[in-house]
């Protein structure tokens, strides 16, 4: 699949979110409606409003960005070097920015991809939106404005296993587990980051996590290639 791509030009990436305040009560009257508007078709019966609210990091306008993950070859020809950064905190506006001054320096140029797992409908215009809550202009290779198709510079190896199967739905735990590449969930899911976030205020464990699907990514984008996965030490994180 990425025979006419070069490897070395794409930026990996993966995204951690939670929701933007720890409980549903420290949302303003107005919001808390807001929210129970946007979540009315979503939300099942059984389910009160602030019970729900520990899924409000999936949507951008009540969720933040605590972790972007990203990973890159700086060489791939002779040997393989694969390169995994963080950028995280709880100032959701600096790593933003420190992941914009990646993406306007050193992936700045046409050549270069962007690439992540189900990243055309999730962490792309999940930073997208919170870039501009955050009063952070947008950096060209998330702006689409005008854009044809074929000018988008953005890989997502959920759609590549679609195979035009629109409606198929593939999780990345299920494609490394298929394609016998090792699980990036062997300790936390997407589903307790906010929990580790919020109650046990261990951020280093969610990087962890993030920079793992990462990894399992470009491991994934590998495999689709019949290309060797890479191995241990060919991975540096930085």
């Amino acid at each position: 699949m990425i025979e006419k791509l070069k490897p070395e030009n794409i930026l990996f990436l993966d995204i951690e979110t939670v929701p933007e305040f720890e409980k549903f009560t420290d949302l303003s009257n107005e919001m808390q409606e807001l929210y129970a508007k946007k979540t009315q078709y979503q939300r099942k019966e059984e389910f009160s409003l602030e019970e729900f609210y520990e899924r409000a990091g999936i949507w951008a306008e009540f969720g933040k960005i605590i972790c972007i993950s990203v990973g890159f070859f700086s060489s791939f020809k002779k040997e393989r070097r694969f390169r995994i950064k963080s950028f995280f905190g709880n100032d959701e506006r600096k790593l933003l920015l420190a992941f914009k001054d990646l993406l306007e320096g050193h992936f700045s140029s046409p050549k270069h991809l962007l690439c992540a797992h189900n990243g055309k409908e999730f962490d792309f215009p999940y930073i997208a939106r919170r870039m501009i809550i955050n009063n952070v202009k947008l950096p060209e290779k998330l702006n689409l404005f005008g854009k044809k198709p074929w000018e988008i510079a953005h890989i997502d190896t959920l759609e590549l296993w679609k195979f035009g199967d629109y409606k198929h739905y593939t999780s990345l735990n299920l494609l490394t587990n298929i394609l016998g590449i090792p699980s990036p969930k062997n300790d936390i899911n997407g589903s307790e980051v906010a929990q580790v976030y919020y109650q046990e205020k261990n951020i280093d464990r969610i990087v962890k996590y993030c920079e793992k699907d990462t990894l399992a990514v470009v491991q994934l984008l590998l495999r689709f290639s019949n290309l060797e996965l890479l191995k241990n030490d060919e991975i540096i994180v930085i």
